[in-house]
Formats: C-alpha cells, structure tokens, sequence
C-alpha cells in the first residue's frame, strides 16, 4: 500500500468522524434523539468525558490521563504504520492498525480542542435551550485536553424484560446493544478484531 494512498485513507476517515461529530455537536442537545430505523437504530446525541463507549473515568485528572495516554498511543502505532510500510506489509495488517490510529486521534481532536472551541451542550430538558455553537479558541466551554467527546450512534437491537424467573434481575428491563459511542469507537473495535481474526498469520 502507497504512502498517498495511507495518507488518503487516514485523512478520509479522520474527516468522517469529525464532519458527523460537529453537525450533531451544532445541530441537537444532549438526549436528543432521531430515528433512522425504527426500534433498533438512532442517532443519539450524548456527550462523554471518558474512555469509548460511554465509558467514564473520574475527575480532571483521570480525564488529563486519559488524553495523555491517547496521544502517546497514536504516537506509538503511526511509528509502526511507518515501519509496516517500509517493509511492505500486506495492505489488511496496513488497514487494520490505520483504523486503530485515525479512532484514537479522532478521540483526541475532541478531548483536545472541542472544550476550546464551542460552546457547552445543554440538554433537551432545558427550557429554550440552543445547540452548541463555535466560540473563539479559549472561549469555549473547558481547557486544552479537557473536552468531552461527542457519541451518538445507537443501536438498541433487542429491548425487553428478563423472565421472571431469571436470577438476580428478573423482570428487570434490558437493552441490547445499549452503548452509545461514535466513528471514532468503531474505527478501533473493527480494526482489532480485523487483526485478531484475519492476520494472526502475518504476526507468527
């Protein structure tokens, strides 16, 4: 695989995830939602101060580690995609650690500059509320490194209630799958398991 054609695609999927991520940002408030296939696929709008998929890890400190450690992930594996390129590895194993690479930096571009940037998301249940809008660099709602990350694809494939005889949460309601996370989450989740189903040859 070329370099343009590396460069191509990272830059391709980088701009996917941001294109979506600043129209939901300026155009729907927290908990707002629209219908894109009845009963089991939204876009759901939520924002996330921690890891992917709606997963949190307390405080600005944990927030600060967080980042850092993206940063220093993405530095770690755009080395390798440079040296996988050098030694003309297959395009799949290529593919497979960009997708790993843009989820992670897209991550990051929030955390990092969308605090700076925009204005705080407030909820539907606010009355008379806005969307976000962009603010001048400083002026936004956190500081560098301390912006929330935007999710908002939803798919609750199968709601209901347990069986009442169902140890522990019987009659409890569930969803499946209830998390709600962005491009940038599937991005990696489809790039590890590409590597760990289809190119375990390539690294015995």
């Amino acid at each position: 695989m070329s370099g343009k054609k590396i460069a191509f695609l990272i830059t391709g999927l980088l701009l996917l995830d941001q294109i979506v991520k600043i129209l939901v940002k300026t155009n729907m408030l927290i908990d707002e939602s629209i219908t894109v296939f009845p009963n089991w696929f939204f876009i759901r709008f939520i924002e996330n101060p921690g890891a992917a998929f709606g997963m949190q890890i307390g405080g600005d400190y944990g927030k600060l580690i967080l980042s850092l450690f993206r940063i220093v992930a993405v530095a770690i594996i755009g080395w390798y995609i440079v040296k996988l390129h050098k030694k003309k590895a297959p395009t799949g194993v290529i593919v497979g650690f960009v997708l790993i690479l843009v989820g992670a930096f897209g991550n990051i571009v929030d955390s990092a500059f969308y605090g700076l940037i925009f204005t705080d998301s407030p909820t539907i249940y606010v009355a008379g509320a806005e969307p976000a809008s962009f603010v001048l660099p400083g002026h936004g709602y956190a500081g560098f490194l301390h912006g929330k990350v935007v999710d908002m694809l939803y798919f609750p494939i199968i709601e209901g209630n347990y069986p009442s005889w169902f140890p522990w949460v019987g009659g409890d309601h569930f969803v499946f799958f209830s998390p709600i996370f962005n491009f940038a989450d599937s991005y990696i989740t489809i790039g590890v398991l590409y590597l760990l189903i289809f190119k375990n040859k390539y690294f015995r």
